[in-house]
C-alpha cells in the first residue's frame, strides 16, 4: 500500500469493510455477547456477567505507548510538554494504518459498531467502532450511545470518528526498531494506541484492555470540545431533587464513586462529562468500574448492577482481570492477578440514574483530594482564581503499600484531575472554568477525605460520616452564608462551622498534638505545589492573579 493520504483514510476503511467476507454491522446486543462467548473471549460467570482475562501486559493503560500524531494543523493547540502527550510522526502513523487495514483483512470476522459520544445532541460525536473482537464490541454497546434520530442536529455530524481496535494483534517490533519507544530490556513494543486528531482516526494494537478503548474516546472528546465552546471533565455528575446539578472530580482513592452514588440524589454519569452553554451532559452510556474489593455492602448499586442473579444469565457486564472459582463466582479481594479489576455496564443497570444524563449549569462543584499529609482542611471554599488553581494541579497523595516501593505518602499532581487524557494546552481548560464559573455563578469546594490528625501512619482518616455532612452542607447552601478564615499558606478559605461537623477538625492543626511537626508537614507540601506549578507551567501563559493563589507562594 502506497503512503496514504488523510483525506482518503475513511474511504479506505470502508472499502475494506465492504469487501471483507464477514462484516458484522451493529449487531444487536444478545448476538454480540453470543459471539463472545462462542468465540471462547470471555465466559459467563454464575451472576451472568462475561468474565474475561487480558494478557499480564494489558491488565491497565499503557502511558508510554499511547501517541498523538503531530501534524501542522493541530499541533500548536497540543500541549507537547506534558510527559503524556507523546508524538508521532505522520509517516510513522501511516505505517501503523497499512497494519490495521492487513490485520483487518486477515480476520475471519469483522464488528463494526455506530455509536455516538455524549448525551447532549448538540455535541455528540458520531464514532464508528471496527473490532475483530466480539467482546470489544459488546463493551462498545455498553459504553457508547445509540445513534439518535436528529444527529443531524450535532455539530460534528458528518464528521465520523473512526476507531480501530485489535486488542490481540501485535506490531512488528523489526519493522517499528527505528520508529517506536524500546522497553526496559531494549525490546521495541508491540502494542500501541494512538489518535489522529485531523484525520478523525485512533488505532488501538496489541493492548487488550477494555479502558484503552474507553479512554482513547475520552481524549478524543476533550481535544475536540474546546473549541466548541464545551469544558470537558473528569468527573462524576448528579442532580438533587431541587433539580440542582452537582460535579465531583477527583482522582483515584479520593472518593468519587463512593459521594457521587447519594442515594437522595439521580446520576448523570461517573466519569465523563461536558459543560456548555446548554449545561451538563454525559458522554458515556455505561460505567468502567474499579471492581477490587468491592462489596454489596459498600457499594451496592454497582455490586447489584454487575452481579444481576444467576436466574439473569448473558446480561452483557463484563468483568475483566477478576479472580473467580471454579463454581462461577468472583472474588474481588483476591489481587493477584492485578489491583485494577474492572467491570463495564450499560448505567440503566443501575436504579437512581437520570435517564437524559443531561442536567443544569452546576451549582456546585467538588474538587476532591486525599492528602494523606494531614494538613489541608476537610472542607474549604474557592473563590474563581482559586478554583481555576487547583483545577490545574489536580493534587491527592498516593499511599505507601499501593505501589510497589511506596513506603511513605506520596505527593501526586494530575493537571485538571485526568493530566493523560486532557490533550490541550492547559490554559484552555483553566480558562473556561473560570468563565463558566463566573458565567453561571457556580461554588467550588475543596473536600478533603485523607487524614487528619496527623499524617498517614500517624493521625487516621476522616470519617465518612462527616465528608458525607460536608459534601451534603456544600450541596445545600448550608455553607453560603457563614464566616470563613482565609488559610495563608494554602489560599483557600475554610468554613468557621458545619452542621454535623465537629469545630476542631475544620482546621488541620488543631487535630495535631505536635505544632511543630505541623507547620513543618505543611511547608512541605505547599512547597511541592510551588515547585511543581513552576516546573509544569509558563509564567507568560497563566493570570498572575492565579499564581499567587498557588500554595507556597
Amino acid at each position: 500500500m502506497e503512503t496514504i493520504d488523510f483525506k482518503d483514510s475513511h474511504k479506505i476503511i470502508s472499502s475494506t469493510l465492504s469487501n471483507h467476507k464477514n462484516t458484522i454491522n451493529n449487531a444487536e446486543r444478545k448476538e454480540l455477547i453470543k459471539e463472545a462467548v462462542n468465540n471462547n473471549e470471555c465466559m459467563v460467570s454464575k451472576c451472568g456477567a462475561l468474565a474475561t482475562w487480558t494478557p499480564p501486559d494489558s491488565t491497565g493503560r499503557s502511558p508510554k505507548d499511547t501517541l498523538l500524531v503531530k501534524r501542522p494543523q493541530s499541533q500548536i493547540y497540543i500541549d507537547w510538554n506534558s510527559p503524556n502527550n507523546l508524538p508521532i510522526t505522520d509517516r510513522v502513523f501511516d505505517s501503523i494504518f497499512e497494519d490495521a487495514i492487513n490485520y483487518i483483512e486477515k480476520s475471519k470476522k469483522i464488528y463494526v459498531n455506530e455509536k455516538v459520544i455524549g448525551a447532549d445532541i448538540n455535541y455528540a460525536l458520531p464514532v464508528k467502532v471496527i473490532t475483530n473482537r466480539a467482546l470489544t464490541s459488546v463493551f462498545a454497546d455498553n459504553m457508547f450511545r445509540p445513534v439518535p434520530e436528529d444527529i443531524k442536529q450535532s455539530c460534528f455530524n458528518n464528521k465520523v470518528f473512526y476507531l480501530i481496535a485489535l486488542p490481540y494483534d501485535k506490531l512488528d517490533k523489526e519493522k517499528y526498531e527505528w520508529n517506536l519507544r524500546k522497553l526496559p530490556n531494549g525490546e521495541t513494543t508491540d502494542k500501541i494506541v494512538v489518535i489522529d486528531f485531523d484525520r478523525r482516526l485512533g488505532i488501538v494494537i496489541g493492548s487488550a484492555y477494555l479502558g484503552s478503548v474507553k479512554k482513547l474516546m475520552f481524549t478524543v472528546m476533550n481535544y475536540y470540545l474546546p473549541f466548541e465552546n464545551v469544558l470537558p471533565l473528569h468527573c462524576s455528575a448528579n442532580e438533587g431533587k431541587d433539580g440542582k446539578t452537582a460535579l465531583i472530580l477527583g482522582l483515584s482513592g479520593t472518593g468519587k464513586t463512593t459521594l457521587s452514588a447519594d442515594p437522595e440524589r439521580s446520576l448523570l454519569g461517573d466519569d465523563e462529562h461536558g459543560w456548555s452553554d446548554n449545561g451538563v451532559a454525559n458522554f458515556e452510556n455505561g460505567c468502567y468500574a474499579k471492581m477490587v474489593n468491592i462489596s454489596s455492602e459498600k457499594e451496592p448499586e454497582i455490586y447489584k448492577a454487575v452481579l444481576h442473579s444467576e436466574y439473569y444469565l448473558n446480561h452483557g457486564a463484563i468483568v475483566e482481570n477478576a479472580m473467580i472459582y471454579p463454581n462461577g463466582d468472583f472474588d474481588f479481594e483476591d489481587i493477584r492477578l492485578t489491583e485494577n479489576s474492572r467491570a463495564s455496564y450499560p448505567l440503566y443497570f443501575l436504579n437512581n440514574i437520570k435517564e437524559s444524563s443531561t442536567g443544569g449549569h452546576p451549582s456546585t462543584i467538588l474538587f476532591l483530594t486525599a492528602d494523606a499529609y494531614g494538613v489541608l482542611p476537610p472542607i474549604s471554599k474557592l473563590t474563581r482564581e482559586q478554583a481555576m488553581l487547583w483545577f490545574l494541579m489536580g493534587y491527592t497523595s498516593k499511599l505507601a503499600g499501593t505501589e510497589t516501593g511506596i513506603v511513605e505518602p506520596t505527593v501526586t499532581f494530575s493537571r485538571f484531575f485526568g493530566q493523560p487524557f486532557m490533550p490541550a494546552l492547559p490554559k484552555i481548560y483553566a480558562k473556561m472554568l473560570g468563565n463558566k464559573m463566573e458565567k453561571y455563578n457556580t461554588t467550588v469546594f475543596l473536600i478533603n477525605t485523607g487524614w487528619t490528625g496527623g499524617k498517614f501512619g500517624e493521625g487516621e482518616r476522616i470519617s465518612l460520616k462527616h465528608t458525607r455532612a460536608m459534601v451534603e452542607a456544600a450541596l445545600n447552601g448550608d455553607l453560603n452564608d457563614v464566616e470563613y478564615v482565609h488559610d495563608k499558606r494554602f489560599h483557600v478559605n475554610i468554613p468557621k462551622s458545619c452542621p454535623d461537623v465537629p469545630v476542631k477538625i475544620l482546621f488541620p492543626e488543631n487535630t495535631w498534638k505536635d505544632k511543630d511537626e505541623y507547620n513543618k508537614t505543611a511547608d512541605f507540601l505547599a512547597q511541592e505545589f510551588s515547585a511543581t506549578f513552576d516546573n509544569s507551567y509558563s509564567k507568560n501563559d497563566i493570570d498572575p492573579e492565579i499564581i499567587r493563589n498557588c500554595p507556597g507562594k
